[in-house]
């Protein structure tokens, strides 16, 4: 395929845009209705966007049969670390008596579960894609003159591995990917896409009757949250950076409570007021840990070792040494149920558990301990 010339600015790196997975099937839809129906064999097609950006998209493996034809345009993902850049993407394209109708083959997902963008049995093809896929088919039938209808199959044979390097087994997509991509173009290390992902998690807990949710930044998280907690982890969610908008999100959602099991090295910025945590919108660490040391008593000198220490685990030693690592991790906890508190609103309960991989549990705010009962603690922590 044609590299798009498209570019946005990450952090302070200029990074390349590419094409979604719903952009290519579109365009493969075109080439093939067109064989089909014309007997052409294009070269390549363009195909416009919901974006705006019209794209050009080179053709390859041509096929033709009675009543059918197909080809596929490699998926180009930009400098976006995505798992299905450089997969095939295949349309077959039939006759049939009237309309267009779409549908998923090898290598694509089927729903499962409710809550997904498509009803449970079908083909995981969003519906901005399958839009997009219809029109490129009605647009050949037009160039044609043609009366009939299309039926279309879309395909990703590398779609069966790849699935399992994705959120589709959490998400009950099984059998494949998905056809994503509600603006046609795929934007590098995109942060709306990845709280999107999140929150598409959720929802599909939320539609299986789930109304508590266990929540995680990461790995780290969700195995000490298992492991020595002794929770259910089969339906964490994990936020990454982003615990702001998943609390937004499940409020808005209408779930009744979230634990929130992370490090402290994370969490700690949370006692801070700092919601996506990520080191480039705000590494607030050390100072939030020398604040509330110094609120526990904690002299010149030993601020300034906390200010100039490489993690927050460092700094536990001292502040046990001075004998006010109870009282320091008190009042980061007792901070952090107040920003949790501000920014859920009234309608949802949010608790934390915070700890070190060295140290186990460091503190709790108040209402944890009966949250850790709803989701399985096996014992006290």
């Amino acid at each position: 395929m044609a590299k798009l010339e498209e570019y946005v600015t990450v952090g302070r790196k200029r990074m390349r845009c590419g094409y979604t997975t719903g952009t290519c099937a579109a365009a493969a839809t075109l080439g093939a209705a067109t064989l089909l129906l014309s007997g052409t064999c294009l070269d390549s097609v363009q195909v416009e966007t919901p974006a705006g950006i019209t794209v050009t998209a080179d053709l390859e493996c041509f096929e033709r049969g009675d009543g059918w034809a197909s080809c596929a345009v490699r998926k180009d993902a930009g400098d976006d670390p995505d798992v299905t850049d450089g997969a095939l993407v295949y349309a077959r394209v039939c006759k049939a008596e009237a309309g267009v109708t779409v549908d998923g083959g090898l290598g694509v997902g089927r729903v499962t579960r409710k809550g997904l963008d498509q009803p449970v049995g079908a083909a995981a093809i969003n519906h901005v894609p399958r839009q997009m896929i219809a029109r490129q088919a009605q647009a050949a039938m037009s160039a044609a003159g043609y009366q009939g209808g299309l039926s279309v199959v879309i395909s990703i044979p590398a779609g069966v591995e790849l699935a399992a390097k994705t959120f589709n087994p959490r998400l009950g997509i099984e059998g494949g990917i998905s056809v994503l991509g509600s603006s046609g173009i795929v934007r590098p290390m995109s942060e709306e896409a990845l709280v999107a992902s999140i929150g598409l998690e959720m929802r599909v807990q939320y539609e299986a009757g789930r109304r508590d949710l266990l929540v995680a930044p990461g790995n780290y998280g969700r195995d000490f949250a298992g492991d020595a907690l002794g929770l259910d982890v089969d339906h964490c969610v994990q936020c990454a950076n982003y615990i702001g908008a998943t609390i937004d999100a499940a409020a808005g959602m209408g779930f009744r409570t979230m634990l929130l099991v992370g490090a402290l090295g994370k969490l700690v910025k949370v006692a801070a007021g700092v919601m996506n945590t990520h080191s480039r919108v705000a590494d607030a660490r050390r100072e939030t840990l020398a604040a509330h040391a110094g609120m526990a008593g904690a002299g010149t000198d030993l601020i300034r070792r906390i200010m100039g220490s490489a993690t927050t685990d460092e700094a536990l030693p001292w502040l046990r040494d001075e004998g006010i690592l109870d009282q320091t991790l008190a009042s980061i906890m007792g901070a952090m149920a107040a920003q949790l508190t501000r920014r859920a609103g009234p309608s949802l309960q949010v608790e934390a558990v915070c700890f070190s991989p060295e140290w186990g549990v460091l503190g709790m705010t108040d209402g944890a301990g009966r949250l850790l009962a709803l989701h399985g603690k096996a014992e006290e922590a």
